[in-house]
Formats: C-alpha cells, sequence, structure tokens
C-alpha cells in the first residue's frame, strides 16, 4: 500500500509541476504549486516525518501560497497569461534539467547508504526544545533572524501593495 501511495504522490508531483511551469495562467500555475507541495508533504507523513509534513502544509501549502495568490490578485490581473517562453529558452531550460536530474541520479546511486536499520524516532517536544534552546547546539539565533527577517517582507510587501497613487487630471502625486 504504501508503495502504491508514494507513485501516486510521485506522478502527481511531476505533472501538477510540469503544470504549474507550462501554464499560461498565473493563478493556474500557483493552485498547481500548490498541488505540488501538498503532495510533498503526503510523502513526508508516508515516510514517518510528521513535523516536517506539517511544516510544508502550514508554511509552505498555507502561507507561502496564499502570500503569492494575494500577491498575484494585487499586482496583476487574475487572468493574466503569460507570455509565450521562445524555442531557445524552453531548449537551454531542458537541458539544465537533464544536467541536473543526470548528476542527482548519480549522487544517489554512487553514495554508499548505510542499509542497517537505524531508525530513531524524534518527537516534537525534543524540536521544540532544540529549536528555542540558546546552548550548543541550539537555533535561537536563527529562528529570531528569520522572524525578523519575515517581518521585513510582510513590510515590504505592504508598502508595494499600497504604492503611489496619481492625480488623474495633473498627474501630481496624491499621498
Amino acid at each position: 500500500m504504501e508503495r502504491i501511495l508514494f507513485y501516486i504522490f510521485a506522478v502527481l508531483i511531476v505533472i501538477f509541476a510540469v503544470a504549474s511551469v507550462s501554464s499560461r495562467k498565473i493563478l493556474r500555475a500557483v493552485i498547481y504549486l500548490l498541488i505540488v507541495l501538498t503532495a510533498v508533504s503526503g510523502l513526508y507523513f508516508l515516510i514517518d516525518y510528521n513535523f516536517l509534513a506539517a511544516i510544508q502544509l502550514t508554511v509552505y501549502g498555507g502561507g507561502v501560497i496564499v502570500l503569492i495568490i494575494f500577491s498575484v490578485l494585487l499586482v496583476h490581473h487574475v487572468e493574466l497569461e503569460l507570455e509565450i517562453t521562445p524555442l531557445k529558452t524552453k531548449i537551454i531550460a531542458a537541458a539544465l534539467v537533464v544536467a541536473g536530474l543526470s548528476i542527482t541520479l548519480w549522487a544517489i546511486l554512487t553514495y554508499p547508504f548505510n542499509t542497517a536499520n537505524n531508525y530513531k524516532s524524534i518527537e516534537v517536544d525534543v524540536i521544540g526544545e532544540k529549536l528555542l534552546s540558546y546552548g550548543e547546539g541550539g537555533f535561537i539565533l536563527p529562528f529570531e533572524v528569520i522572524s525578523v527577517l519575515l517581518f521585513a517582507i510582510m513590510v515590504g510587501a505592504i508598502v508595494i501593495a499600497k504604492g503611489k497613487k496619481l492625480g488623474i487630471k495633473t498627474g501630481e502625486k496624491l499621498e
């Protein structure tokens, strides 16, 4: 059953990733990306990384996609069609994809994986203690830096969304 679920998630990821980058409608591309991110979280649930799967769903599937949709709705028209990509650009992108896939497969196939089953489950409370610890191996500083970064991004998004309004007849800036 797990193998079948893996193949279902893998097919969903590949199909909707291709649909996301090839769609000319920007809102549809974002929705396809949401399906890809949700399927990735399904893979995390499948391999029993429940915390990472929940973070994938909430941060990427929830927060980032909602932010992208709001920015699309604020900046562009919903039915905006993206320009058609030239054939030369498609060929270059395809070559880069094949090169990246080749390197990834080479790295996977040549890595000496440990076949011993040393599975150790990590509880969420241990992850929380590590995230908020300021001692050795703690992550409180990166945690705080990321919160300041996210705050700066939100302020920047508000400033960009507010923009400047121009007078209709005179062309002068209004406050």
